[in-house]
């Protein structure tokens, strides 16, 4: 997903590690599959699943952000075409639905991806405009000069990703769920 949070990437996949002793001690697989449903990069994933283990999140944080670095073309290519259009809060006028369903399709059929932005720390009520500003802004630039804010979104949105991933997990044993 874009522009949602990570919270709205979906449950972390089925059997997948909990908190950071299980995703250490996950066998490859299990890692990279967690890691892949925050950037949808095989060699991001390997790279950060290889690196294994991880002292402390903001370790696996500090490597994926390397990584996120590091992408290729190609990697870059791979991730994006995993990425989809965010949709507007169901709440949300029909109007604004609509101006996010033009500015999307404007983006996309300008530079053959969807748009991507990194919301971490943005309010609710404030991330329709924020997206629909970031798109209106965006459309201007030259194709390598997006795909250079495209990657450093996608880096934010694959770290942001990841923390809630974390979160979720420790709060989960915190509470005893």
């Amino acid at each position: 997903m874009t522009a949602l949070p990570a919270q709205h990437r979906g449950p972390a996949p089925h059997g997948a590690p909990r908190g950071l002793a299980g995703f250490n001690a996950a066998t490859p697989a299990e890692a990279q599959a967690l890691l892949l449903a925050c950037c949808h990069s095989h060699r991001w994933a390997e790279r950060v699943a290889a690196h294994r283990p991880y002292p402390t999140v903001d370790a696996l944080l500090a490597a994926a952000d390397e990584a996120g670095y590091d992408l290729s073309r190609a990697d870059l290519d791979e991730a994006l075409a995993a990425e989809c259009s965010a949709v507007p809060h169901p709440d949300a006028p029909p109007a604004a639905r609509t101006a996010l369903r033009a500015a999307h399709a404007a983006y996309e059929s300008g530079f053959g991806h969807a748009f991507v932005i990194s919301l971490d720390g943005v309010r609710p009520g404030e991330r329709l405009d924020r997206v629909l500003a970031g798109i209106r802004s965006r459309l201007g630039n030259e194709p390598e000069e997006e795909r250079v804010i495209a990657a450093e979104e996608l880096r934010r949105l694959a770290r942001a990703r990841l923390a809630f991933r974390f979160s979720e997990a420790l709060t989960l044993r915190h509470t005893g769920s």
